[in-house]
């Protein structure tokens, strides 16, 4: 039998109590178990609510610093630490990969630019020979992988979704062109700085904090439909598993593609800082015009795999981040599997942040939580 529904927790400005109340409807209505929100607006936090429980014996209630694993969302953290370098006059989006990077140009890769890697349409969506979890987390043999392979497609031809690889590849490019690895680079250049809390690989004494995983069945429906497809190439090799981030050796080891460890604060901080111009009470996280060219469209149309309409900037999506009657074409963050996203809305220099550890599939294509709290945020503006 299920443990009673808990009571919420957090702050909500008044006018933004609708929030609170949509975001108890979930728990109510049996939509989530466990889940986080937050909003920034004009440079200040707005909501920060959190609730349900981080474990599925419901054992341990979800707590103000409970952290989950936010899947895709983590590759807009990384996109920020790629701007910042773009910033610093570091890395240049439309060069070769191969300048930063010199092995990756093996096998008529030279010319793939570091635009149709972030934009995700730089034929390396996956690896063409076998490839353990153990070689992911150990960094070197999966990026040795992808130095020696060619292009499974025509690069810039097509976009198609690069689920695992994206983060080996920017991230890559960061340790290259910084010394860094990407973890310890956003460690120490935008999560200490900003007090914020976020992890790509997650200490073991850190481990108590984090919520277990858990999915609907139906959460693998677009693994299912892509591995039907020409590009089956991101769901193998190794397989994904919702469950996966609830072993340590994920945890520990750095997918900056998919292993972030956040709360909804400090993604809403981030993306309320960038909705802003990258600057908030005369600190900078990265300029405007930094902010101009990563959040500039590289592709627009419809991703080759999913068959959905997608619109890439440099490792932001862009536009549909939102949802229903309040997309709009200047968000910019990321979606999570299964539910959790963070985006920033500059035209209502607004961050938003759901992160949940309950993965859904939607038959509409709409998150059922993220319509109701949105709808609710955007009524209070």
């Amino acid at each position: 039998m299920n443990a009673p529904a808990l009571p919420t927790h957090g702050f909500t400005e008044a006018r933004f109590d609708g929030v609170r109340r949509a975001f108890d409807s979930l728990f109510a209505d049996g939509l989530d178990p466990g889940s986080a929100v937050a909003v920034w607006v004009d440079g200040q936090p707005v909501v920060d609510l959190w609730g349900g429980w981080s474990d599925e014996a419901q054992t341990r209630p979800w707590q103000q610093d409970t952290l989950v694993n936010v899947w895709s969302v983590t590759k807009g953290v990384l996109a920020l630490a790629a701007a910042m370098l773009v910033d610093r006059g570091q890395l240049d989006y439309t060069a070769p990969v191969a300048r930063y990077w010199p092995e990756f140009a093996q096998r008529g890769k030279q010319g793939i630019t570091v635009d149709q890697v972030m934009s995700h349409q730089a034929g390396l969506d996956g690896v063409d020979g076998p490839i353990s979890d153990a070689d992911v987390y150990a960094w070197t043999p999966f990026v040795q992988a992808l130095e020696r392979m060619a292009p499974l497609w025509e690069p810039g031809s097509r976009c198609v979704y690069h689920a695992m690889t994206y983060g080996h590849l920017v991230g890559e490019l960061i340790r290259r062109i910084d010394g860094r690895s990407p973890g310890r680079f956003i460690a120490e250049e935008i999560v200490r700085p900003w007090g914020l809390q976020f992890h790509i690989g997650l200490p073991a004494s850190e481990d108590h904090r984090a919520a277990e995983m858990s999915a609907h069945e139906k959460a693998y429906d677009w693994i299912r439909q892509g591995e039907k497809t020409a590009y089956p190439h991101a769901f193998r090799n190794p397989t994904l598993s919702a469950t996966t981030p609830n072993a340590r050796a994920w945890r520990a080891a750095e997918v900056p593609a998919a292993n972030g460890q956040a709360d909804a604060r400090s993604l809403a901080t981030l993306y309320g800082v960038l909705a802003g111009g990258g600057t908030v009470g005369g600190r900078q996280l990265r300029s405007a015009d930094a902010l101009r060219r990563a959040t500039a469209v590289r592709f627009d149309g419809v991703d080759a795999c999913s068959l959905a309409p997608t619109v890439f900037a440099a490792g932001y999506r862009i536009g549909a981040i939102g949802y229903g009657p309040h997309v709009a074409p200047g968000h910019f963050g990321h979606t999570g599997w299964g539910g959790s996203v963070a985006f920033a809305d500059p035209a209502r220099r607004l961050g938003f942040a759901f992160v949940t550890r309950r993965l859904l599939g939607f038959d509409d294509g709409v998150d059922p939580r993220r319509a109701r709290l949105l709808d609710a945020v955007y009524a209070a503006l």
